[in-house]
């Protein structure tokens, strides 16, 4: 068994590597059939820009391609400059459509994704499919299937001795947290060519840090730290490194990744009749990736009816509803949904996790779909208006983030080996009340003036531009927090560390679990050896053994319902259930149970 899962290991290895590797292979030319410009005006000032450089049928590598488009887009805004200086635009053309502007980093990008791409890749993309999916699933499962033979049950096997999964100590941890953070501020003022938005972004986080450490410790309430693995686990953060680089790649520099992209096109004919796009690729890996993953979980939560059900749900709904059904859809209308970068909708999203919903190309695609559009509109909208509060009354939580989510699913699969990472400390869970609650009012800041601009017309609310307070949201919450830190810090920070402290939607979800809803883990506190497995396990960073230890029902705004701690729980403890007795008295702090004797006296 353990050769196999050597084995296994090593092609997982290699796939990495040829996945890494291939990026710089073969060639690419610009595509004069593909001009990035919006109209005729822009493309006569690409072209006039390429044969001014010498650049017709210059074929470079794919590096120095990307150095290739920015000098031809800079040339061909200095020369649409000096026409608009000398003359104006045409009668008739707007102003934005004769210019670049600030949108020049955008040709730039298309310029690189729709250039002539040739090399081993493109000549043979089912044979680098095979040698990165391919062997990366098979090494996989050579890894995962010996361990349906052990012996059922949750024990401490070395997760905090594995250099993988015993994450950082308390100052590497801090060190990379503090370096991804500036490393994305930085980056923004550079991507939103403003200094504004990266400075707002900053007094936010400086005044989540005045709630946390002065105004909390101002109360008598001196957070006191859990306790960190002795060790530093650097197998993890080599992987940290290589998930928050494929998310930079992936969101903000995908001209550099159009091998991977060229690699999946013949599987994107098939599903959608077009070739495939960064999101194409993105949502294949992020569905394999759940099904390996999620057999994993069904072998090592053999033993637990609920946990094998819920693995097979979310790995059911990504596979469906986020993937599947939203290629079909796109080839039964004949568009071919990746000729721009615009993914295809995730029929199980809702805002304000989608905080793209009700942007105006998203309403303009809706309405004019039909009844068809009209009927995703409305169902959208009734989804969160109606479906979240009646669900999370029968259910909890769970039911959208622990079965049906996405972001959740991915958690669950590929960030169970780090779910222990969490942060059980009282000042983690004063960030986390804090920061959640603040991303979800931003959201609902941003949908408003995004709704106020397209029924207005107008792209000012109260001196803020709409249009510069939707790019702020998408880029360093919608791509910043919720991919590079959420998901590129399993490794660091544990798995769940989008869902805890910035996911909008489990936020609102969460406010209606504790105030109103019939779901709560009950505990049977006579039981309790204090293991501290329940602890250990839990994603959301909630100290479980407290609970149990006073007999004291588990009623957490942040509790995703994910039953692990039950798995674990060596004696039965730990329940999930639904009572409806209590639900006006969920806010109360303490709600144990005392039996007193005749006289009343405490037992």
């Amino acid at each position: 068994m353990k050769l196999l899962q050597t084995i296994g290991s090593i092609l997982v290895i290699a796939s990495i590597l040829v996945f890494i590797g291939m990026l710089g292979l073969g060639t690419k030319s610009i595509n004069l059939e593909a001009l990035p410009g919006n109209n005729k005006h822009q493309n006569v000032a690409i072209t006039e820009a390429i044969n001014e450089l010498g650049a017709t049928g210059q074929e470079v590598n794919h590096i120095g391609f990307v150095s290739l488009a920015s000098k031809v887009i800079d040339k061909a805004n200095e020369i649409q400059e000096a026409k608009f200086k000398a003359s104006g635009p045409p009668e008739g053309v707007g102003e934005w459509d004769f210019r670049f502007g600030g949108n020049a980093s955008a040709f730039k990008q298309k310029m690189s994704a729709t250039a002539v791409a040739t090399g081993p890749v493109q000549s043979n993309p089912w044979l680098f499919f095979f040698l990165t999916f391919g062997l990366a699933i098979i090494g996989g499962l050579f890894f995962i299937l010996p361990k349906f033979s052990e012996s059922a049950g949750i024990k401490h096997d070395g997760i905090y001795h594995n250099s993988l999964t015993r994450g950082l100590t308390l100052g590497p941890r801090t060190l990379a947290l503090t370096a991804g953070i500036l490393g994305v501020l930085v980056y923004g003022f550079f991507k939103l060519s403003n200094l504004f938005w990266p400075l707002v972004t900053t007094v936010i986080g400086l005044i989540f840090i005045y709630f946390v450490f002065i105004k909390e410790k101002s109360k008598g309430k001196d957070p006191q730290r859990s306790a960190s693995p002795a060790h530093t686990g650097w197998l993890g953060v080599i992987a940290g490194i290589l998930l928050v680089g494929f998310y930079i790649l992936l969101y903000w520099t995908p001209q550099y990744i159009q091998n991977w992209v060229s690699m999946v096109d013949p599987i994107s004919n098939k599903l959608n009749g077009g070739n495939a796009s960064r999101w194409f690729l993105y949502g294949l890996l992020y569905t394999v990736i759940m099904a390996v993953m999620g057999i994993r979980m069904l072998a090592k939560y053999k033993h637990n009816k609920y946990q094998r059900v819920r693995t097979y749900s979310v790995i059911f709904f990504q596979t469906a509803f986020a993937f599947l059904i939203p290629q079909m859809i796109s080839k039964l209308n004949a568009a071919n949904a990746y000729d721009n970068p615009i993914p295809a909708p995730d029929l199980k999203n809702m805002w304000p996790l989608d905080y793209s919903f009700f942007f105006n190309y998203r309403l303009d695609e809706m309405v004019s779909n039909g009844s068809i559009g009209i009927f995703m509109l409305v169902w959208g909208i009734a989804l969160f208006v109606i479906g979240v509060p009646v669900f999370v009354f029968f259910f909890g939580k769970r039911w959208y983030c622990s079965w049906v989510c996405g972001c959740g699913g991915l958690a669950e699969t590929l960030g169970d080996p780090f779910r222990q990472l969490s942060d059980k400390s009282l000042r983690a869970w004063q960030f986390e009340r804090y920061i959640i609650h603040g991303v979800m009012v931003a959201a609902v800041l941003m949908t408003i003036g995004v709704l106020y601009t397209y029924f207005s017309g107008s792209y000012s609310v109260l001196g803020i531009n709409t249009e510069s307070l939707k790019a702020w949201y998408a880029f360093f919450i919608g791509a910043g927090f919720a991919g590079i830190v959420g998901t590129g810090f399993y490794p660091l920070m544990g798995n769940r560390v989008w869902c805890r402290f910035g996911c909008p939607l489990a936020g609102y979800l969460g406010l209606i679990q504790k105030f109103r809803s019939k779901f709560r883990i009950t505990t049977n506190g006579g039981q309790c050896i204090s293991c501290g497995n329940c602890s250990t396990y839990c994603e959301m960073g909630i100290d479980v053994r407290s609970y149990a230890q006073k007999g004291q029902d588990i009623v957490r705004s942040s509790c995703v319902g994910c039953g692990v701690c039950s798995a674990v729980c060596p004696r039965g403890v730990l329940r999930l259930e639904n009572g409806s007795a209590d639900v006006s008295e969920r806010t109360k702090v303490e709600r144990n149970v005392h039996i007193k004797d005749l006289i009343g006296e405490e037992l």
